[in-house]
């Protein structure tokens, strides 16, 4: 099973003053939080578990992906004490994926209509 990682836990400091009160990654694009439509992008490409990982307004980003079914698991890697950037916040997450399957990194805030199938798996 294809594994996805979606970057999360930016400040969101370039959509200020948006985010001085949640997270860039709950901001809605067309009606619809960004993160919900890179994890509906993930699952669509055949990602079949995905981890957020979270920083700014962590309890927002948790509090509605534990509220929302998606069709797969989704996990919270948590960096709510300090910030990792890409690489820390992708190894704090190693444990929560097995390190025989591939993994598909996304950030948040990257909106696009390119296809994911067919580039993995």
């Amino acid at each position: 099973m294809i594994k996805g990682m979606i970057f999360a836990a930016g400040l969101g400091t370039r959509l200020r003053p948006l985010t001085d009160s949640m997270p860039k990654a709950m901001v809605e694009v067309g009606g619809r939080p960004m993160l919900r439509r890179v994890i509906d992008k993930l699952v669509a490409a055949g990602v079949g578990e995905i981890v957020v990982n979270v920083h700014h307004f962590p309890d927002m980003v948790a509090d509605y992906l534990r509220r929302t079914d998606f069709g797969v698991d989704v996990l919270v890697s948590d960096e709510r004490d300090c910030l990792l950037d890409t690489g820390g916040g992708l190894l704090k997450a190693m444990p929560l994926f097995d390190n025989d399957e591939p993994i598909l990194l996304h950030n948040a805030d990257i909106l696009t209509d390119s296809p994911l199938g067919g580039q993995i798996g």
